[in-house]
């Protein structure tokens, strides 16, 4: 049985996929480590849709995870048909006032376990000679960003690797696209709704649902990238012309000098 698993698929913008993929008559493997949701999510697809809907625990952070995937997809005898790296998490502070564990913690969620999945599912679909994987990366990929030293880092790694991944696996009839969003709307950012509506208004932030449209109408189409939104196309466009040290007057202004300070 052909499936689409989707990483992070209990909430946010895995959600919005998991639902949007379902409307399209495909069958999810939720994927998160929230045991309960993943259970309610996988039933509530189910419900709404009439697919097949399976919930799988993991803890995405964890070195071997992605081994643990993919040998309980092959034990079942689930063909991964489309493979959407999604889970992730966005921590804003200072690298300093940062827990040195962090380090270990967000590299394995998004770049070791995202680049073995495709190692494993990619090796498989090539086989086949047909696949889908979709990663997700952000726009801090095209940038230096602080605040969010290890989050821009990493989705730089995954901008190149996905790149790279492109021009590897096209010969066998596979596609990787690659999604750069900007600010989504998730739990991720901790505002207020008041703010959020504003940053919506001013096209700053963009809804989870019309983001995982985005990045499907882009994989459908076997685009390599997709950047969703005016502003994000935007900032992407003057990043990558820049030079990093673009970015050290913004620093010395005393507004901006305060609001760190406090990060």
């Amino acid at each position: 049985m052909k499936f689409t698993l989707i990483t992070g698929a209990s909430s946010g913008i895995g959600l919005c996929y998991a639902e949007q993929f379902a409307a399209k008559g495909e069958n999810i493997i939720v994927v998160s480590n929230q045991r309960e949701r993943n259970e309610e999510v996988a039933a509530d697809l189910k419900q709404r849709f009439g697919v097949e809907a399976v919930a799988l625990y993991a803890d995405l952070s964890k070195a071997d995870s992605a081994e643990q995937i993919y040998e309980w997809c092959k034990e079942r005898n689930y063909e991964v048909a489309t493979l959407v790296s999604n889970a992730g998490i966005l921590q804003f502070g200072m690298f300093l006032h940062t827990k040195p564990s962090m380090a270990e913690f967000i590299t394995n969620l998004h770049c070791v376990t995202p680049s073995k999945l495709c190692r494993l599912f990619g090796e498989d679909m090539c086989s086949r000679g047909e696949g889908r994987i979709l990663i997700m990366s952000s726009m801090t990929a095209w940038t230096p960003y602080i605040t969010v030293s290890y989050y821009a880092a990493t989705k730089a790694y995954l901008k190149s690797f996905a790149q790279s991944l492109w021009y590897e696996f096209r010969p066998h009839g596979v596609t990787v696209t690659t999604v750069y969003p900007g600010a989504v709307d998730t739990p991720l950012y901790t505002l207020e709704e008041k703010h959020r509506k504003w940053l919506r208004a001013f096209g700053v932030m963009m809804s989870a649902e019309k983001l995982a449209k985005a990045g499907i109408r882009a994989l459908e189409r076997g685009c390599r990238t997709a950047t969703p939104g005016l502003f994000t196309k935007i900032v992407v466009a003057v990043c990558s012309i820049l030079p990093a040290h673009a970015l050290l007057p913004v620093l010395k202004i005393p507004a901006i000098k305060r609001i760190l300070a406090k990060l």
